[in-house]
């Protein structure tokens, strides 16, 4: 590395920084949302209530078939104007999506499809007798929730939520095309500004495979808890 190199990256380091750590709050933001809504519809999903089925089938087969990219464009600039047009009409002026709203909204709703299906699956391999004897015992639907389809699911769920968390820190470099300063849209600043381009994006590549494996061993460390009252095959 030359010295002209090595000032480059020590000059952006702040910037990349604050890039990398705006991109760790959008991830974990969109994460915990889209994981309230995919509880939501999978709960849909699996009402006996057939025009509910329907929304909630309609939601994850639509939003899994968009690019995520389209759905960042859209979202900023049509639901910025549909936003400001409603907002007009309350009286209320001057109000317009920011780029970290946006990218939180976006990536929230896509993986709420996705864990729609996820712990739609999860909570079908759970052995019917469970939920029976929940049943048979006369539970509320929160008490049935939280003692028996929470802790149940939750083993089989959490392979796919690991995917999705990782595939989520992924997608959160779409947002560059907004103008947003994560990680990535910094990295591409700084690769031309410098003319590094290697170095800069070779970085980049290094941050994201350091969020990414210190996220798997927390994922295998969560699943190695919620198994440990599973009896070990042979």
């Amino acid at each position: 590395m030359t010295p002209m190199m090595s000032q480059g990256l020590a000059d952006w380091a702040g910037p990349i920084f604050h890039g990398a750590l705006a991109t760790v709050q959008i991830a974990v933001l969109a994460y915990a949302i889209g994981l309230l809504l995919g509880l939501l519809g999978a709960a849909a999903k699996l009402s006996p209530w057939a025009p509910l089925r329907g929304l909630a089938t309609a939601y994850s087969t639509a939003i899994r078939a968009v690019p995520e990219l389209l759905l960042i464009l859209l979202l900023y600039y049509a639901g910025s104007e549909a936003l400001g047009a409603l907002l007009a009409l309350l009286g209320v002026d001057g109000v317009r999506l920011t780029g970290f709203a946006t990218a939180v909204g976006v990536l929230a709703f896509v993986q709420g499809a996705y864990m729609t299906e996820v712990f739609r699956g999860a909570i079908l391999a759970i052995p019917r007798g469970q939920l029976e004897a929940a049943d048979a015992f006369g539970f509320s639907r929160w008490t049935r929730f939280h003692r028996f389809v929470l802790p149940a699911m939750l083993p089989n769920a959490l392979p796919g939520m690991s995917n999705l968390w990782l595939i989520l820190i992924k997608d959160t470099a779409l947002i560059s095309v907004i103008g947003f300063n994560e990680l990535f849209f910094t990295i591409q600043q700084a690769a031309a500004s410098s003319r590094a381009y290697f170095l800069f994006y070779a970085a980049a590549g290094v941050i994201y495979l350091a969020i990414t494996l210190s996220s798997t061993a927390l994922f295998a460390q969560l699943e190695r808890r919620v198994r440990r009252t599973q009896p070990v095959e042979a």
